[in-house]
């Protein structure tokens, strides 16, 4: 099976010149915890509730704060045409519950979360992926700014 089989194709972006409160708003509206950052159809990071909420609110930072101050710029993605029990694989390792999807022109076309590995047959691969995506991850660099 690959990945374009369970991904989820209707995404919203954030605009890394969007406030904190605008991808907050979306966030909500979307009932996600994480947005993909584009310009255009190009993605250039990802912002999650919780980089508003450590990167952001917790550092002092105002709701007129933009995206790009608080968002994740080294952004782990997979391809629409990746063997999905690879990418699941890849989730744990890497310990991520989201990737963005990519066509091979890098162009976005989607987003695979936990849940949609977990929507098929048995509990493979979305068990190893969140047991790897669960593990205790070490230092966490949440409140150093965005990574590069």
């Amino acid at each position: 099976m690959k990945v374009s089989d369970k991904m989820t194709r209707d995404v919203r972006l954030a605009s890394p010149d969007d406030s904190i409160q605008q991808a907050a708003r979306c966030m909500a509206e979307c009932d996600t915890g994480a947005l993909p950052v584009g310009r255009g159809d190009r993605l250039v990071g990802m912002v999650t509730d919780r980089d508003i909420a450590v990167r952001g609110i917790a550092q002092g930072k105002g709701l007129d704060t933009r995206v790009h101050e608080v968002m994740t710029t080294d952004v782990k993605y997979c391809f629409e045409d990746e063997d999905l029990d690879h990418v699941a694989r890849n989730m744990g390792e890497q310990q991520v519950r989201r990737l963005p999807v990519v066509n091979r022109d890098k162009r976005l076309v989607g987003i695979l979360s936990l849940g949609d590995v977990a929507m098929g047959e048995g509990p493979w691969p979305a068990g190893d992926a969140l047991a790897g995506a669960s593990r205790p991850g070490g230092a966490h660099s949440q409140t150093g700014g965005p990574r590069a």
